[in-house]
């Protein structure tokens, strides 16, 4: 059982993704419409402002509830797994970077297991369904019943090979990068150098799984019929966009700012959250 020492860094976790999406949630949702239809930034955006204000933060709630909890276990089961894998490491003589790497490892699988709710935030956001799927709720219920769990994990491939990977490079450059940034002697400098190293890592990450993140969105726009493979999803992708990388990577831009704000948000504030608690 935890202490309440270490169940801070959930607490903390949480508490930073809830301040990220209230921020970037508007942002996402261009992104998505690129990342599902291929389109430009103004074209994406002029979708969103012909849909007003009502449906801006429409599909907020799966994020939200996604996040704070994927952020949370994130951060929370990374430093439990490493410090229960740590103590068996000393006694076998294991490296201590091989331990931490599969100790964020453990901890990224363990965050699929909450895909359904980028499934239904995915559904939500795509005006398509928008006649279909009235809020969250609603759309668990319709796709539980009409379909069933599995349903509900479309897209989980993608998911599991871009969070494990993503963790253990989140976890195993975020120490060595804030030491090559200025020494910080103020509270602001250590929040400072927190965001741009979450910012910096958080953005590059983004970019390098990208493509992942195009076939997950694709896979999850689709409700019903059969599973897709993750490597026809792509093919399919690749072959619409034309063999284009520079199509396939349509909106990358964007997210790379949206991850250097995001994580830099996270980053920063969980740093700072830990201090205070």
């Amino acid at each position: 059982i935890a202490s309440a020492d270490q169940s801070n860094h959930y607490v903390c976790g949480s508490l930073a993704a809830f301040t990220n999406i209230i921020v970037t949630f508007p942002i996402q949702k261009v992104l998505f419409r690129q990342q599902l239809h291929g389109v430009r930034v103004t074209e994406a955006v002029r979708q969103l402002q012909r849909e007003g204000l009502r449906h801006l933060y429409r599909g907020l709630l799966p994020p939200l509830l996604q996040k704070t909890t994927t952020v949370a276990i994130m951060f929370g089961l990374y430093e439990d797994f490493s410090r229960l894998l740590l103590h068996y490491a000393h006694r076998s003589g294991a490296p201590e970077l091989v331990t931490r790497s599969v100790a964020a490892a453990l901890a990224g699988t363990a965050e699929a297991a909450l895909t359904p709710f980028e499934r239904v935030q995915t559904l939500l956001q795509d005006h398509r369904h928008n006649g279909r799927f009235n809020n969250t709720a609603h759309t668990f219920r319709t796709l539980l019943r009409d379909y069933g769990v599995r349903e509900c994990y479309r897209g989980l491939v993608p998911v599991l090979l871009r969070n494990g990977p993503s963790n253990i490079l989140f976890f195993g450059l975020r120490g060595p990068i804030k030491q090559q940034l200025p020494d910080a002697r103020t509270r602001m400098g250590h929040m400072a150098n927190d965001f741009v190293c979450g910012g910096l890592l958080g953005a590059a990450l983004g970019i390098m799984f990208y493509p992942l993140n195009v076939v997950k969105s694709r896979a999850q726009a689709q409700v019903g019929g059969k599973f897709v493979p993750c490597h026809q999803v792509l093919m399919t992708v690749w072959r619409e966009r034309g063999g284009s990388i520079v199509l396939l990577f349509r909106g990358a831009t964007l997210n790379y700012h949206r991850s250097l704000l995001s994580w830099g948000i996270i980053n920063a504030t969980y740093e700072l959250l830990l201090k205070v608690f």
